[in-house]
């Protein structure tokens, strides 16, 4: 059988009597229009290699494999494997079905067993992990070609917003800095089933060329976590465990202003200084009579 001989989505689920589990954070895309906007909006094509999450009845992956690339889809739920099998089997040796928790899998692994040197992420990812897989995406070793990803509205304004909005903060600061964010799709909740409450929105992600390394980007998680755990104080308060004032001194950020003003790269500077902690008092005079 062929993709394009593939029942519909909604025969497919019924056929192997599937619902989506609220648990699992689970809304499907049904209709391929939507999802083959998504797999343009990817800029993937002919051979390249796609990691997907939580691909559940497939409707995103089929999208993909019409492009012509490979997909590695990683799911946690079991019930899901029959149907994706069935997919595989049409996509001619295209698709691996991956049965694992996105959370604990190694990309860096898949890709090298798939005998690729790097790929992609395209997902419309479980509202539930969202969040947590896209830090790990933007602070971990393995580092994608680029994201196309599809989160809950609320979170894809987060993720491109600008200082001084309302929406910016901790994730906004994390993927900017690793990435170049843009939103460029919006869906309604009846484009999903079951409807979410809220509407979604995809946004497209890539790395930039000087991409902070890891340990910088660890750095600026503990300074965003503080900064935006306490965002109605200023940096002199929020980040006082961090040297406060003097770690703003250091940075070159004012320290009486809140979290939601400094920008990209003042945070960056504050990742910087809490790494470069001043010497203690003295240690200066005791390095110069060392070395004199």
């Amino acid at each position: 059988m062929s993709l394009e001989r593939l029942p519909p989505l909604r025969e497919a689920l019924a056929a192997h009597g599937l619902m989506a589990k609220k648990s699992f954070g689970q809304h499907f895309l049904l209709d391929l229009n939507v999802t083959r906007k998504i797999a343009r909006l990817a800029e993937v094509g002919e051979n390249e290699v796609v990691i997907e999450v939580g691909p559940g009845p497939g409707g995103l992956t089929r999208a993909l494999l019409e492009t012509g690339a490979r997909v590695i889809a990683v799911e946690k739920d079991a019930r899901f494997l029959p149907l994706l099998g069935e997919i595989a089997e049409a996509a001619d040796g295209r698709l691996t079905v991956v049965e694992a928790d996105a959370l604990r899998v190694d990309e860096a692994a898949l890709l090298a067993e798939a005998g690729a040197a790097g790929g992609a992420i395209v997902s419309n990812l479980p509202y539930n992990v969202g969040t947590p897989l896209l830090v790990k995406w933007l602070t971990g070793t393995f580092t994608p070609n680029a994201m196309t990803l599809m989160f809950q509205k609320e979170v894809a304004l987060r993720i491109v917003a600008e200082p001084g909005s309302d929406d910016y903060g901790r994730l906004s600061v994390l993927t900017q800095a690793a990435c170049e964010a843009r939103l460029v799709m919006e869906a309604p909740a009846r484009a999903f089933t079951p409807p979410p409450k809220v509407d979604s929105a995809v946004v497209r992600l890539t790395p930039r060329a000087e991409r902070p390394d890891a340990a910088r980007l660890k750095a600026l998680e503990r300074v965003t976590a503080a900064a935006f755990g306490q965002r109605r104080k200023m940096l002199r308060s929020s980040l006082k465990a961090l040297g406060g004032e003097a770690l703003c001194e250091r940075a070159g950020i004012e320290a009486n202003v809140r979290a939601e003003v400094v920008d990209v790269e003042g945070f960056l500077r504050l990742a910087d200084a809490t790494s470069n902690p001043p010497p203690l008092a003295g240690e200066g005079d005791r390095e110069a009579v060392e070395g004199a």
